[in-house]
């Protein structure tokens, strides 16, 4: 087989899997963000309570292998509630990501002088509104390194959606090496689309990074 049909087969074998791997990154990233950034302020401003329900969360979930959560959620949640396998795969990943996410945030809002609290509730703040307003935007600048690395991660662990047969990029550089019995070609290409989508990211989160760091 001659370069050009290689590349003709590359381009329709895996580049279909490039949106579906992107948009189960981009799931993944949100869902993980948004139950991270709520661990994390229970952690820090959560009471005894909701503070160790964060804790057990950030505990358990990262003591789990990510494709446990991948099968328990296909497997058993995806039955009563009806997800796609898409679906329940991005969810999973955003599940286990919150865990790390939880924690890279609860760090950088620990990173936030407690005068900053201090201040807002001198004029006036509720607790809530001080959080929301004061802390967590300087929390989410300081988050921004730590939280790049997070991106990669999630980026990789979503060739593990493969397990449950969601058509990402690996399962279609597998679909390629079927194919063409060339299995170096099919996931060389897929690692070189993984290493240039890392790249992409980092470059943005490094241009992200330097426009909002807090200077001191």
């Amino acid at each position: 087989m001659d370069m050009l049909s290689h590349i003709l087969l590359i381009f329709k074998y895996i580049i279909p899997g490039l949106g579906v791997t992107l948009s189960v990154t981009v799931i993944a990233l949100g869902t993980g963000f948004l139950l991270g950034t709520v661990m994390a302020v229970f952690r820090v401003f959560g009471g005894p309570l909701l503070s160790s329900l964060a804790a057990v969360y950030s505990i358990v979930v990262r003591a789990v292998p990510v494709v446990v959560i991948i099968f328990i959620l296909y497997f058993v949640i995806a039955e009563i509630v009806d997800l796609s396998p898409f679906f329940s795969g991005a969810f999973a990943l955003g599940f286990a990501s919150g865990a790390y996410q939880s924690e890279i945030f609860r760090g950088a809002i620990m990173s936030v002088p407690p005068g900053q609290m201090v201040a807002a509730r001198a004029i006036g703040m509720t607790r809530l509104k001080a959080i929301l307003n004061i802390i967590l935007p300087q929390a989410m600048r300081l988050a921004i390194p730590a939280w790049s690395n997070e991106v990669t991660l999630v980026l990789k662990d979503s060739t593990l959606v493969y397990v449950i047969g969601v058509p990402e990029i690996l399962r279609r550089a597998q679909w390629l090496s079927a194919r063409t019995l060339e299995p170096f070609i099919a996931f060389g290409a897929a690692a070189a689309f993984y290493i240039a989508i890392t790249v992409l990211a980092a470059r943005g989160l490094n241009i992200l990074e330097r426009r909002y760091k807090i200077l001191t």
